[in-house]
């Protein structure tokens, strides 16, 4: 069985959104104590966290929360391939999500957690997100979450280009939304992050300067602009700390946007008079972008349906896997061995032995070739009794 338990954007606001993400680490113990969890692995991005995971059985009925949507089989795998092509995302066909699935499927695999099943789910994903985003335009001239915080600002203080912008938080969110920034000209753009290295290099890149996180207090008091992104576990802008910092004259014109979650902003601040904004203000944005995209989203549905049926043939495919390679190992075992004797036997062939060597290679491979494709055709279409007698006949004895 493969689950899919997820939180995003669709079915939480950021409030939630940052509690669900939490419980679903408990959750997650929860399965593993429960039930024999052959693979797992996690995507967690500033508007989704999801867990995918491969198991023997699974009483859903149990885990039934409402914190969460819950998917098995093909429902899993189908959101997974719609949401490598963007048609998940907060702001329709976005790229960035690409990045993140490819992330989260290396970081498995290096930590042990994602075996064939997953490998196989997250490639042919990975795939479809790629196909989408070459025979459509579903991200052509597309918004990024960094792109839509921008224009939030921009919604309050109009042109920014005489406007003082402080980004907090050089990663990947700090990035895209420093790439939004670059062609408004602005007045000054100060960077903060907790590795000052990479502060540096992001502010190079747009022409601005880096900061150490203790210098954060003196680039607030004047800034027009905040845009946070860190992956902080708690707030590190609060209200008593704003309210101690920036001056009351420039505060009631500030405009802060929080895209991280959980959030770097505390609520409150709105309360000093600040212009507050957060993920869920990047819905209306969202939306525009979703009715200009609506063709291009049809298109990407034709290939993700086209693609799953070729996703659940490699799953199936890798039931008889166990059976195919036991086959492949002892022809070639067998192969080798003759091929050896064949050669003392004739002597010196005068540098033919590769000649020799590609012919039992090719002899081997026609014998088999069709044992293996009906092997696979017998997956595909569920015929038990064939795959059994295959076992049977094949699997190496002990």
């Amino acid at each position: 069985m493969i689950l899919n338990i997820r939180v995003d954007h669709k079915t939480a606001d950021i409030s939630k959104m940052e509690k669900s993400s939490q419980k679903l680490d408990v959750l997650f113990n929860t399965i593993i104590e429960r039930y024999p969890v052959n693979e797992h692995l996690n995507i967690k991005t500033c508007n989704r966290a999801e867990l995918y995971l491969v198991l023997e059985e699974c009483d859903i009925e149990n885990l039934i929360t409402n914190d969460f949507v819950i998917e098995s089989d093909d429902n899993a795998m189908t959101h997974l391939l719609r949401l490598s092509s963007g048609l998940e995302s907060m702001i329709i066909g976005e790229d960035q999500i690409l990045g993140q699935i490819k992330d989260a499927k290396k970081r498995s695999i290096k930590e042990g957690c994602s075996g064939p099943v997953l490998q196989t789910i997250f490639t042919k994903a990975v795939h479809v997100g790629q196909v989408v985003r070459k025979k459509t335009k579903i991200n052509e001239g597309s918004l990024s979450i960094g792109s839509a915080a921008v224009e939030l600002a921009e919604s309050v203080h109009g042109d920014l280009r005489c406007k003082k912008v402080l980004i907090i938080g050089a990663g990947k969110m700090g990035t895209l939304v420093a790439k939004a920034l670059v062609e408004k000209k602005l007045k000054a753009i100060v960077v903060a992050n907790r590795t000052h290295d990479k502060a540096v290099v992001l502010a190079k890149e747009l022409g601005g300067s880096a900061i150490h996180f203790d210098k954060l207090d003196e680039a607030l008091m004047d800034a027009d602009v905040v845009i946070s992104a860190t992956g902080a576990p708690h707030p590190i802008l609060t209200y008593e700390k704003l309210k101690d910092v920036v001056p009351d004259c420039n505060i009631s014109k500030m405009v802060m946007v929080d895209i991280a979650n959980p959030r770097d902003i505390e609520e409150d601040v709105s309360k000093l008079g600040v212009k507050l904004f957060n993920i869920d203000d990047l819905r209306g944005i969202a939306n525009r972008s979703r009715k200009m995209r609506e063709t291009e989203a049809c298109d990407a549905e034709k290939i993700v349906a086209d693609e799953m049926v070729l996703l659940k043939r490699s799953l199936k495919h890798l039931e008889v896997e166990p059976i195919i390679s036991d086959i492949r190992i002892t022809a070639e075992n067998i192969r080798l061995n003759e091929t050896q004797k064949a050669f003392k036997m004739l002597g010196d062939m005068n540098g033919n032995e590769k000649i020799v060597d590609d012919l039992t290679k090719v002899v081997v491979e026609r014998l088999f070739f069709n044992v293996i494709k009906n092997l696979k055709e017998a997956a595909e279409n569920d015929e038990k009794n064939i795959l059994e007698a295959a076992e049977t006949i094949f699997s190496k004895k002990s």
